[in-house]
């Protein structure tokens, strides 16, 4: 298969589509809308996995696991969640296939085994988890419950794309109870900044912490705050979100405790949730017509070691250096490859390693071992270099920091210089489609005029900044007064 991938000025969609795929990350299933996640792509999500669940740890969260069914009728019990989700859910009705007798080797449901209820399979966990937390919460000394689960949902989408939309997903989703409002709003605070902030040291991505307006807000929740980051296209991408429940899911579960006054009331709540969609923001950001471009925090291995050799006592010679470096690199916490197959020349193998975007390339031959030096390559910037063999260890270590801090700035540097401030709905339009990326403009605060944009622009309000300063002004769209700027921009 070609490793040439269709350039993203040619079209986008087809090259992170060609990259998904060839880089090794996903491919789609025998499912419709299903996807598999190879082990190249697993590895990273792993590594995505692994600093989220120590940060949530950190921040004294625990994990735990709820089933993947949830009865309708507890489905339903908080009604705007039920609302909200009805048209994505996929429904147990029967829980047996028997032989059809009038197909032979077919199978069919059982008619007779139909369930007593139908269960939904999970697209969130609100509602079994609260179901659950009426058993486990009776006083103020029961709370909080700060509680974390790893696991996979299933939203029926009709258009899916690989990692960004998909019928099946992976995630993780926080479930807490509190007892005020003020310390389960800033729970919901607290997690979102813990996104952005693995979103900007670990994936290199800047982001905008923001809240939602009330028609974009998780479906049962009072408020939600989100962080939003910019793709190479000038499209948004929602990359977590972090909801204030307020009591509905309490009284919908009739989830009550008795307050340090003796009084009973019902609990506070927050969920927050971030999935392997972050997988497409990480490519989407940062990788090119070469390949996938990736930060070092995140690398399955960052740094690969490709021997140049023509006989076996050449092999044998660069092997024993490379050992020595990997051993040495291993100690710094530096992740190691050595690429010795001997089915591939090494031309073909730096081509793999650059379309998988490993961020820095080791090669070493004959006369590197004559000079006591090796060759070192960068990724993201494709130069190399000629390194004595004895500070090959600093100058792996200092590259890598360089890279992650590179991709990080590059990224903010596009960010920036795409968030365009607009004032009249011709130039709004004007931006969205030639220039792209955020609009910060003014809106006069209702529902109906941001469907309105949306209708005629396909551009959503991506979030209200929380670090938005007031300023008078008149809404971009019907001139009506506005206390403040937010930010639109078409999204995925």
């Amino acid at each position: 298969m070609s490793k040439n991938l269709t350039s993203r000025a040619e079209d986008y969609s087809k090259w992170y589509n060609e990259l998904v795929v060839k880089a090794d990350l996903a491919e789609n299933s025998a499912v419709r809308g299903c996807m598999v996640i190879k082990p190249y792509g697993y590895a990273i999500w792993e590594k995505m996995q692994a600093e989220l669940d120590r940060m949530f740890k950190e921040t004294g969260h625990q994990n735990a696991y709820f089933p993947l069914f949830v009865p309708k009728s507890l489905f339903e019990a908080e009604e705007k969640n039920a609302e909200g989700f009805a048209k994505e859910c996929a429904v147990v009705t029967h829980y047996r296939l028997q032989n059809d007798p009038d197909n032979e080797g077919k199978l069919r449901v059982d008619p007779e085994a139909k369930l007593e209820e139908e269960l939904v399979v999970r697209p969130t966990s609100e509602a079994i988890i609260w179901n659950t937390y009426k058993g486990w919460i009776q006083s103020y000394r029961d709370l909080p419950i700060l509680v974390n689960q790893w696991a996979n949902v299933v939203r029926w989408e009709m258009r899916t794309r690989l990692f960004l939309r998909t019928a099946e997903f992976l995630w993780q989703e926080g479930h807490t109870a509190h007892e005020t409002k003020n310390e389960a709003i800033e729970e919901a605070r607290l997690m979102n900044k813990v996104y952005a902030t693995f979103a900007e040291n670990f994936m290199a991505i800047p982001v905008i912490q923001g809240l939602k307006t009330e028609s974009e807000r998780f479906a049962g929740a009072e408020e939600t705050f989100c962080i939003e980051a910019l793709m190479q296209d000038g499209k948004a991408l929602q990359a977590g979100t972090s909801h204030f429940l307020g009591q509905n899911f309490a009284k919908a579960f009739d989830v009550k405790f008795t307050n340090k006054e003796g009084k009973l009331d019902y609990v506070w709540a927050t969920s927050w949730g971030v999935s392997t969609r972050l997988m497409g923001a990480l490519i989407m950001t940062h990788s090119d017509d070469k390949g996938l471009v990736l930060p070092p925090n995140l690398a399955p291995y960052q740094v690969v070691i490709v021997p140049i050799y023509k006989n076996e006592e050449q092999f044998n010679a660069v092997s024993k250096v490379a050992d020595e470096i990997i051993s040495d690199l291993k100690e710094r916490g530096i992740s190691v490859k050595f690429d010795k197959r001997d089915t591939l020349r090494p031309g073909a193998k730096f081509a793999q390693h650059e379309l998988q975007g490993v961020p820095l390339r080791i090669a070493i031959g004959p006369k590197d071992l004559e000079d006591n030096t090796v060759e070192v390559a960068r990724r993201d910037t494709f130069t190399k270099e000629t390194v004595i063999l004895d500070r090959i260890n600093v100058v792996v270590e200092d590259l890598l920091e360089e890279i992650q801090e590179s991709l990080f700035n590059k990224a903010l540097t596009y960010r920036d210089s795409h968030i365009t401030e607009v004032d009249d709905f011709e130039e709004f339009k004007k931006v969205l489609e030639t220039k792209t990326g955020f609009i910060s403009a003014h809106w006069d605060g209702t529902a109906e005029t941001e469907q309105r944009i949306k209708e005629l622009t396909k551009a959503t309000i991506r979030c209200i900044p929380l670090d938005n300063k007031e300023e008078s002004g008149t809404c971009v769209f019907t001139g009506n007064p506005s206390s403040q700027r937010v930010l639109f921009a078409k999204a995925y």
